[in-house]
């Protein structure tokens, strides 16, 4: 069995997936990277054949049809060999110089009396055309160099969430907690981080620039743009998330520092949402802003109301076109702060 399995998804990935694939391998014989080609239609397959050849210990390739990335990140939990598991996207990478870090706490708790169920660590915002990039660090909110439960979270900020980029899980628990992204979807890695909460006690935080997030790609499923012409498809992940926060409140109300990390991270993206409608400005994507209102408002009044007219949403959800204007202004002074593609 493996320490560490990466999950590297890759769609038509041949032009940068090396520098990726590259970066994992230090870890050497701890770790086995699963690259899953989803159906590509370029080079992918022939540069994953490659790894495997080369590294027939480390590296496997897993082709599938196409599914999107959430199917893909679905496969490489279903083949996962190793104790723990964390997804790597084809044009991001990770730093060696923490890898070591976090291998070595992986070790410590790999198959000890302490259980380990996900490692944090910070990420970097790879931004083209920035050479000083932001980093995601939660040293404020977060105990540092030790095991920790829910009860030792200190304040997150607003913005300062625990992403995919950020965390390693326990193979296990994502089984065991039966999280299942839905297929030909994008924006599915907030349901990645977000499900498994639920069943996370035992936390560890390293305070290392870890995993390299690259933002900037005119194609990225991130920029702005594409976002709206993909509201659809943010729409089903917010109702997805908002579903189960519903339909689990019972469990997610017993730790109170779980349960406000979890609602202010459904804020955020409802907020997302209901922003990028706004921002269209169209006639069809602000009636799909009164119908997802509606949805969450029909499911659950009491959150509904805390979610339109707390902190953020009521900032963001203002009325006519002078209240969309602000709510507009406002989105753009926070993608700015937190390097938002």
């Amino acid at each position: 069995m493996k320490l560490l399995t990466f999950a590297v998804p890759c769609y038509n990935s041949a032009a940068y997936m090396k520098k990726c694939i590259d970066s994992l391998l230090y870890g050497g014989e701890d770790v086995e990277i699963i690259i899953v080609n989803d159906g590509s239609s370029d080079d992918t397959a022939k540069i994953g054949e490659e790894y495997v050849k080369r590294y027939p210990t480390i590296c496997r390739l897993i082709n599938k049809e196409n599914g999107g990335h959430g199917s893909a990140v679905n496969k490489g939990i279903e083949e996962a060999t190793g104790l723990f598991f964390k997804v790597v996207d084809s044009d991001d990478w990770v730093k060696e110089s923490a890898y070591k870090e976090i291998l070595d706490v992986l070790k410590q708790y790999a198959g000890g009396s302490k259980v380990l169920d996900m490692l944090i660590s910070n990420f970097v915002y790879d931004k083209v055309g920035e050479d000083k990039h932001k980093v995601m660090r939660y040293k404020h909110a977060l105990p540092e160099n030790q095991l920790f439960t829910w009860n030792d979270v200190k304040h997150f900020r607003k913005g300062q969430y625990i992403l995919m980029h950020s965390v390693i899980f326990r193979t296990k628990l994502l089984r065991e907690c039966g999280v299942k992204l839905p297929e030909h979807t994008f924006y599915v890695d907030n349901i990645y981080v977000f499900e498994p909460m639920l069943a996370v006690e035992n936390m560890y935080y390293l305070d290392v620039n870890f995993y390299r997030y690259f933002i900037g790609r005119e194609d990225q499923s991130v920029n702005e743009q594409i976002m709206i012409s993909r509201i659809d498809q943010q729409i089903r992940v917010n109702k997805i998330m908002y579903d189960f926060y519903v339909d689990n409140w019972n469990k997610i109300k017993l730790n109170s520092k779980r349960q406000k990390y979890m609602f202010n991270y459904l804020e955020i993206i409802t907020v997302i949402s209901s922003i990028l409608m706004a921002i269209s400005g169209t006639e069809e994507n602000l009636q799909k802003r009164a119908e997802l209102w509606k949805y969450i408002k029909e499911r659950n009044y009491m959150l509904y109301r805390k979610l339109r007219y707390g902190f953020l949403g009521g900032y963001v959800n203002l009325p006519g076109k002078g209240g969309r204007k602000i709510s507009v202004d406002g989105y753009k002074i926070v993608r700015r702060f937190f390097n938002f593609n």
